[in-house]
């Protein structure tokens, strides 16, 4: 029979691995400048946020995670991809997204002194909370929301400033599965269709103003004006 320690020795592990690829795709969504790319980057970041949630599931015995592991799966991972590619312009993710306030490099290092920040951040509650999964979950999940807004903030265009709002969100659950794992289910469900509903207001707004301006980038919508 399995020594019980061993197990949790191996989910810890596994979800400290989830916890440094999803700190990876954090800096992948300022890194990259293909707004195909970066679709893809948060689906990927979304299948770990429900790997970690199935992770402390497993360790507290909780339905509620497990259950929310695979809300998150379904609707971040499939719906909410398939609801922007539905309602976006192809022609937006045809070309390469390259409307940057800054360049890669200066952006990487900015997002690495955001990441060191956010350990900085968490560690006074890390004394406050003390479990194993915390003191991953916690400081990564304060990273992703930092550098997702970081994300919205440096991008010009419409779709990507979304993906970062949508990673914003991702790492606020991040952290948020491991200090409130007893969260009622209906909380879960109704930030799981808040994002949703999001997604499909702005992937349908975006559609629309790319068809009668030609264009996605914020900075050039500022310049409207009403005839």
């Amino acid at each position: 029979m399995p020594d019980p320690n061993t197990i949790l020795s191996t989910v810890s592990m596994l979800n400290a691995l989830a916890g440094g690829l999803f700190l990876l795709t954090a800096f992948s969504l300022v890194a990259i400048r293909q707004v195909l790319t970066c679709l893809r980057v948060y689906i990927f970041q979304s299948v770990l946020l429900a790997l970690s949630a199935l992770f402390l599931g497993y360790q507290y015995a909780s339905i509620h995670l497990l259950v929310v592991a695979a809300i998150t799966l379904a609707i971040k991972s499939l719906l909410i991809p398939w609801l922007l590619r539905r309602t976006v312009s192809q022609e937006i993710y045809a070309r390469r997204e390259i409307s940057q306030v800054l360049n890669i490099p200066a952006s990487l290092l900015i997002a690495v002194a955001i990441a060191i920040f956010s350990y900085f951040i968490a560690t006074p509650l890390l004394s406050a909370v003390g479990g194993t999964f915390e003191k991953i979950n916690l400081p990564i999940g304060m990273a992703g929301l930092f550098l997702g807004a970081y994300t919205i903030t440096v991008r010009r265009e419409a779709v990507p400033q979304l993906i970062g709002i949508l990673a914003m969100e991702n790492g606020a659950f991040f952290a948020g599965i491991s200090i409130a794992p007893g969260l009622p289910l209906i909380a879960e469900l109704a930030a799981a269709f808040d994002v949703l509903i999001i997604a499909l207001v702005m992937g349908l707004l975006t559609r629309k103003i790319h068809e009668r301006v030609g264009t996605t980038a914020v900075g050039d919508m500022t310049a409207l004006r009403e005839e």
